[in-house]
């Protein structure tokens, strides 16, 4: 898999929020059975993505997670920044630290368009597609 295990649960975390009505609010308990994502681990993703202004937390009853903004505006690279997961588009797949187009390694092409379509998809992908169909070609 591509992303880090943080980086798919605060995806899986925020897509399933995205089912929720609007201004729903659920516990990290509750969240956690309908993910599949252990307790703890979710409880410290739910925290940064609080503290990036995609969720907000209410405690008492009643209280739990709620998204901040709505579906069409919260765009998968912004969960992925929460999660401090970089596209790194200097980082050189072969080892040598950094490449680039003026000293390329021999997977410096294939990478870099995987990873422009990797950022494409990041930056394009909202949590309101996720309730669209996928669009035939």
């Amino acid at each position: 898999m591509i992303l880090s295990q943080t980086a798919e649960y605060a995806i899986r975390a925020m897509a399933q929020m995205a089912t929720l009505p609007r201004g729903q609010a659920v516990r990290a308990t509750d969240l956690s059975k309908m993910t599949h994502i252990p307790e703890h681990y979710l409880s410290k993703v739910m925290r940064k993505l609080v503290a990036r202004g995609l969720l907000e937390s209410e405690k008492g009853h009643g209280g739990g997670f709620k998204l901040v903004r709505p579906r069409k505006s919260i765009r998968f690279i912004d969960i992925l920044s929460a999660v401090e997961l970089d596209l790194e588009p200097n980082r050189c797949a072969f080892g040598w630290g950094e490449c680039s187009g003026k000293n390329p390694c021999m997977l410096h092409p294939a990478f870099t368009q995987l990873k422009d379509a990797y950022a494409k998809w990041a930056t394009k992908t909202t949590l309101a597609d996720l309730a669209e169909p996928p669009k035939q070609p």
